[in-house]
């Protein structure tokens, strides 16, 4: 057991704790060690560390299957700023540097010890190897030492859970994942079964916002920056075509207004204007192939997560499609911990099995198999 001080108790014959050195964690108590038989698994922690937001959350699951976001604490990183985009070395060293702070915000926002924790869920991928590794290991330390089961998350699963907290997630529904690492489109046909649907060609729509961001000057992380300068510009102003408008797939594609963002900035555009026109233009493709998809896969219900899902034009735009449209909770669309425990909490109420302390962190870990083609 290796887990900063957690690791360096020991266990009587009779269960009761002692500590062996000095703990230097301020979330910690030694306790009476529950007995794992009678462990019912209601407080569920969940580890995010897949990209620059280190995330922890607690979530209750209650005995008729109901999940409650007890505590909900992410630390964003900000020394990417300068960068434009994420370093992932510094993220890595940033996640070693803030875990055990954050850690001990989401016990104290959720008023529990640790030693009142059920389950353990981590992101074991996609995302940056590095990143992963630091909330996979800290996971698998605090689920070891405290002697309950683990369960390694898939990150985009996570996100689709977060909308588990707004309304009853039941199959079948679409899933439509879009941040700055992703854009998929997937079908859930039953309950843990994905069908990708279809995918950006290029860039993720989240990363899109980022460089369009950058380049016109107006911040990092481009999202909220391209959402409010949006605000003061006219759409029409830059000529952006929408992207793929006769494909007969549902794929997605922005190295195109991309190109177009940066041919208009050469040509003086504003950076309202460009901003204006390209989320417009975002906001199109990402409704429009979604509602197509939704019509195709005779789906009336559809998840809308992932950092972009927090755009106030999408989903205004989602708002007048005539489908149930389900998002996130506040503070669950951007990566965190709590859709982690919220999908840890989905695996025990299906009866998954928990995994093993030999989990690895993937980059490029697919959560569902392309479609065969016809």
């Amino acid at each position: 057991m290796a887990v900063s001080d957690i690791g360096q108790l020991a266990y009587e014959p009779d269960g009761n704790t002692r500590c062996t050195v000095g703990s230097a964690r301020p979330w910690y108590t030694p306790r009476r060690m529950k007995d794992p038989a009678t462990q019912t698994g209601t407080f569920i922690l969940g580890i995010d560390t897949s990209c620059d937001d280190t995330g922890v959350g607690v979530v209750e699951l209650a005995a008729n299957g109901q999940v409650h976001v007890r505590a909900n604490r992410v630390w964003s990183q900000t020394v990417h700023a300068q960068y434009g985009g994420v370093m992932p070395e510094l993220a890595s060293r940033e996640h070693v540097e803030r875990i055990d702070s954050v850690m001990g915000q989401a016990l104290a926002e959720a008023g529990l010890n640790v030693t009142d924790l059920g389950a353990v869920a981590a992101t074991s991928g996609p995302g940056l190897v590095g990143a992963l590794l630091v909330g996979l290991m800290y996971g698998k330390g605090v689920a070891q030492a405290l002697d309950v089961p683990f369960y390694a998350a898939h990150h985009l699963e996570g996100h689709i859970f977060a909308a588990a907290t707004e309304a009853e997630l039941r199959a079948p529904y679409l899933a439509l994942v879009v941040s700055g690492g992703h854009t998929h489109l997937f079908d859930v046909p039953q309950d843990g079964e994905y069908v990708l649907v279809g995918a950006t060609r290029d860039d993720a729509a989240g990363e899109a916002f980022d460089k369009i961001a950058r380049l016109a000057g107006l911040g990092y992380p481009g999202g909220p920056a391209i959402s409010e300068a949006a605000l003061l510009g006219n759409p029409d102003a830059v000529a952006f075509k929408e992207p793929l408008q006769g494909q007969k797939g549902f794929d997605f594609s922005f190295s195109g207004l991309k190109t177009a963002a940066l041919l208009a900035h050469k040509a003086g555009a504003r950076p309202e204007d460009l901003a204006a026109g390209f989320e417009r233009a975002a906001v199109r493709t990402l409704v429009r192939t979604t509602v197509r998809a939704a019509q195709a896969c005779g789906r009336q219900t559809v998840v809308v997560s992932g950092g972009v899902a927090a755009n106030r034009a999408l989903r205004e735009a989602f708002a007048q499609t005539g489908l149930r449209v389900v998002f996130p909770g506040k503070g669950l669309n951007t990566d965190n911990g709590a859709m982690i425990a919220l999908a840890g909490a989905a695996a025990i109420a299906a009866g998954r099995p928990p995994g093993t302390l030999g989990e690895s962190a993937t980059a490029y870990a697919p959560l569902a198999t392309p479609p065969a083609p016809p």
